[in-house]
C-alpha cells in the first residue's frame, strides 16, 4: 500500500487564500496548484493563529495558540522549553529541515541562563525552531542609516554576489528594484515603482533560487531516514516587484474590484479605525497604486506556481511523489486595499484565512482526492498530522491542534472544532500610542465559526461581529446590534471556554495522570485510611505487623 514517509511543506509568504485559480480566481491560472488540490484535498476554511508573520509561523512550528507559545510578534523569541514540531518528528525517527524562512528570534538570554550553547545541536536547534538547517534566509534584507534590518548573514545575498550582481545588498539594488530610463534605482520600497521589472535575471530571482535550494535538499538528503522539508518562501510578500516576465503579465482590467464601503468607516470600531488611517491603508488607497501593486503580487503569485511546476516534475521524474505528503499554505493573507487596507493584522478573511492544500500519497487517501473539505481548521492542525504522518502519537497535553487524517481519509469525526481561534498582539505598533493603550491592553482576539466572524479587543473597546452567511464580504458591522447580543455572548463564552483551557501543562499527559492516580498509596503514603480495611492487605502490610524493640520512659 502506498504511503507518506517525507513531508514537504512548503509556505509561502503573504499569500492570499483566494489568490489561486482553484479557489476561483477568474484571471490568475495557478495550474500547479490546482494539479496538486486535484490529487488531494483542499481545506477552504484555514485560520491561522495569528495574521502577522512570526507570531503565525511559531504557531505552525509548535502546534500551539499564540497565548501558549508567548512569541506574539515578529521578533518576540519563542522561549527556550517550547516543543517544536521538529521536537516531535525526531522522536518518531523524522528529520526535520528548513529550506527558507521561520521568521524565528532566539531566546538569547534564556540560552545564557540555561547554559545552553548554540553551537551544539541542541543549541541549534533550539535556536533555529527545531529545524536542521540546510538554507535559512528570512528574506527581508533592508538597509537604513542605522544599518540592517536583519543582522545575521543573508546565503540569497551571498548567492547575488557569487553571480556577479554588484554592491553590499544586491537583494534591494536588483532582486526587489526596477531601474529608471536615467539609469536612476527604483525601489520596489516606493509602490509607483511595482509595475517596473525587478532588475535580475528571473532565474536569480527569490523564488527560483529557493525551489534549487530545496531541490538540492531532496537530492542530497540521506536516504536511510525519513524527512520533513520545511521549503519556506519569501514571495509573494513585498517589496511588491517581480522580474521579467511577469511583471506586465496582469494589468488593471484584470484586477478584481476592491472590496471596501464608505459604511465600513462611519461609526468605525477604534482599532479598526487607527489600522484603516495608517500609512500603509493610505498608500495603497492612493490613487491609481492599487491598479499598480495587485498586477504585481500576481505575477509574484504566478512565479510561485510555475516553480512549484518545477518541484513537482522534480518529484515525479525522481520517484519521491509516491512517498512524499505535499503541503501547501501561508503565513497569513493580504489586504492589497480591501476594507481600506494594506498589508494584514486584522481578521477579515483576505488577513486570516490562508490557503492549505495536501496531497496524501497513502492509499487510504483515495477516496478524497479532488475534494473540497469545508470544516474549521487552524493551522496548528498540521503539526498534529504530521506527527501522526511520522507514526507518532499526538501529545495533545502539549500539541493544541487536531489532526487532519481522519478529513483526509474521508472520515467525519463526531468531535470536530465549533470554532476557531485567532489572536493578534499589537503593541509593538504605532496604533498603541494613538489608541492611549498600555502594551497589555494592546490585544485582539478572533472567534469565528461557519456563520460568524467575532472580534474582541483589551482595552475597554466594543467587539466587532460579522454575518458571513448574509455578509460575506465583511461590509457591515454587528458589534454594538442590541440584536445580536445574544450571538456576541455566545462568541464572549466560546472566547472563555477556549481561554480556560489547559495550556501549560505540558509536561505531564492526561495518561500520566491518570496512571499515576493511587501510586503513593502503594508507595506508602495512606491519608484518609481509618483501620485498615479501606486498602487492599498488601498495602497495609507494610505498616502492620511486629515491631522488634519497644522504646521505655526511662530511655
Amino acid at each position: 500500500m502506498a504511503k507518506a514517509r517525507n513531508i514537504l511543506f512548503i509556505m509561502y509568504d503573504q499569500l492570499r487564500y483566494d489568490y489561486l485559480s482553484c479557489a476561483g480566481h477568474p484571471h490568475l491560472h495557478t495550474p500547479n496548484f490546482d494539479r496538486i488540490a486535484a490529487k488531494g484535498v483542499r481545506f477552504s476554511n484555514c485560520y491561522v493563529q495569528s495574521p502577522v508573520c512570526g507570531a503565525s509561523r511559531m504557531s505552525f512550528y509548535t502546534g500551539r495558540y499564540v497565548q501558549s507559545h508567548g512569541a506574539a510578534w515578529n521578533n518576540f523569541p519563542l522561549k527556550v522549553g517550547e516543543h517544536t514540531l521538529g521536537d516531535h518528528l525526531r522522536q518518531c525517527g523524522m528529520d526535520s529541515w528548513l529550506v527558507g524562512k521561520t521568521h524565528m528570534k532566539i531566546d538569547q538570554s534564556g540560552m545564557e541562563r540555561l547554559g545552553i550553547n548554540a553551537e551544539s545541536i541542541i543549541g541549534a536547534r533550539v535556536a533555529e525552531c527545531g529545524f536542521d538547517i540546510f538554507v535559512r534566509d528570512d528574506g527581508i534584507w533592508p538597509m537604513g542609516p542605522d544599518g540592517m534590518y536583519d543582522t545575521k548573514p543573508s546565503p540569497y545575498n551571498k548567492y547575488l554576489g557569487e553571480k556577479q550582481y554588484p554592491g553590499i545588498n544586491p537583494w534591494h539594488d536588483y532582486a526587489n528594484s526596477g531601474v529608471e530610463d536615467d539609469m536612476e534605482l527604483a525601489s520596489g520600497w516606493l509602490l509607483q515603482h511595482t509595475d517596473k521589472p525587478a532588475n535580475i535575471r528571473e532565474q536569480d530571482s527569490e523564488t527560483p533560487w529557493l525551489t534549487r535550494c530545496g531541490i538540492d535538499f531532496m537530492e542530497n538528503v540521506k536516504p536511510d531516514r525519513p524527512w520533513l522539508c520545511h521549503l519556506s518562501f519569501i514571495k509573494p510578500h513585498w517589496p511588491y516587484i517581480v522580474p521579467k516576465p511577469y511583471h506586465d503579465m496582469y494589468d488593471a482590467n484584470q484586477v478584481l474590484p476592491v472590496n471596501r464601503s464608505e459604511a465600513e468607516k462611519q461609526n468605525a470600531h477604534p482599532v479598526y479605525e487607527a489600522y484603516f488611517s495608517n500609512a500603509i491603508a493610505k498608500a495603497i488607497s492612493t490613487e491609481g497604486i492599487r491598479e499598480k501593486v495587485v498586477p504585481a503580487y500576481m505575477g509574484l503569485v504566478k512565479q510561485c506556481d510555475d516553480q512549484l511546476g518545477v518541484l513537482i516534475e522534480y518529484l515525479e521524474s525522481s520517484g519521491r511523489m509516491q512517498d512524499t505528503m505535499i503541503v501547501l499554505t501561508s503565513d497569513h493573507g493580504d489586504y492589497l486595499g480591501d476594507h481600506w487596507l494594506g498589508e494584514k493584522d486584522l481578521f477579515h478573511e483576505c488577513s486570516v484565512k490562508v490557503p492549505l492544500i495536501i496531497y496524501d500519497p497513502s492509499t487510504q487517501a483515495d477516496a478524497t482526492r479532488g475534494s473540497v473539505c469545508d470544516e474549521l481548521v487552524e493551522s496548528i492542525d498540521l503539526t498534529a498530522t504530521f506527527i501522526e504522518t511520522a507514526g507518532g502519537e499526538v501529545p495533545d497535553h502539549i500539541v493544541e491542534g487536531k489532526s487532519l487524517h481522519p478529513l483526509l481519509c474521508g472520515e467525519s469525526p463526531d468531535e470536530w472544532r465549533k470554532f476557531a481561534i485567532s489572536e493578534f498582539d499589537y503593541s509593538a505598533t504605532a496604533m498603541v500610542d494613538k489608541l492611549g493603550l498600555t502594551p497589555r491592553e494592546a490585544r485582539l482576539f478572533m472567534v469565528a465559526d461557519k456563520r460568524w466572524k467575532f472580534m474582541h479587543a483589551e482595552g475597554g473597546f466594543r467587539p466587532m461581529l460579522f454575518d458571513m452567511l448574509s455578509d460575506p464580504k465583511e461590509l457591515n458591522d454587528l458589534g454594538d446590534s442590541p440584536e445580536h447580543e445574544s450571538t456576541i455572548q455566545l462568541m464572549y463564552d466560546r472566547l472563555g471556554q477556549w481561554s480556560r483551557r489547559a495550556s501549560q501543562r505540558t509536561t505531564k499527559s492526561d495518561q500520566d495522570i491518570i496512571s499515576s492516580r493511587g501510586s503513593s498509596r502503594r508507595m506508602g503514603v495512606l491519608l484518609g485510611v481509618v483501620d485498615g480495611s479501606e486498602v487492599a492487605s498488601e498495602v497495609l502490610a507494610a505498616v502492620t505487623g511486629k515491631v522488634q524493640y519497644r522504646f521505655t520512659d526511662e530511655e
